[in-house]
């Protein structure tokens, strides 16, 4: 007997759970030509180009500070980077001063000019944007 194929959405499209809008869906566009891929983390949209996580778009209610365009580097990149986005700053809900992780705030006047931009600088395949993701620590057997 023949097994029937699965699939992952149900036959009736009503059925089907409606996905989440992805915040600030421009910078996806933006970086079409390097086709990159999207994974949720922290309940945002990372994206990644070949093996690097190189940005993360996050709008929600709850610490929207935090909202915006985060950029994977590196504290040795802060300055330089800071040099064409003055608004720039470590990502408060992680909990330190200073963070590999920088925000371009969405609720700043500019911040479709400094997403742009950033997206610019990953096209260009800037090296003080992106991080390879280490592994998973694993936990220790108690």
């Amino acid at each position: 007997m023949p097994r029937i194929p699965r699939t992952s959405t149900p036959a009736d499209p009503l059925l089907a759970k409606p996905r989440k809008q992805v915040p600030h869906e421009f910078v996806l566009e933006a970086l079409a030509p390097l086709a990159p891929m999207t994974r949720p983390m922290f309940g945002c949209v990372a994206i990644y180009i070949d093996e690097k996580i190189v940005l993360i778009l996050r709008e929600k209610p709850k610490y929207p500070a935090d909202n915006g365009v985060w950029l994977a580097t590196t504290e040795e990149h802060h300055e330089s980077l800071r040099s064409e986005f003055p608004r720039m700053r470590s990502v408060g809900l992680l909990g330190k001063k200073i963070t590999g992780w920088q925000v371009l705030p969405s609720e700043e006047s500019d911040f479709e000019e400094s997403a742009m931009r950033a997206c610019e600088l990953v096209l260009a395949r800037d090296p003080r944007i992106g991080k390879v993701p280490g592994g998973r620590k694993s936990k220790k057997n108690k």
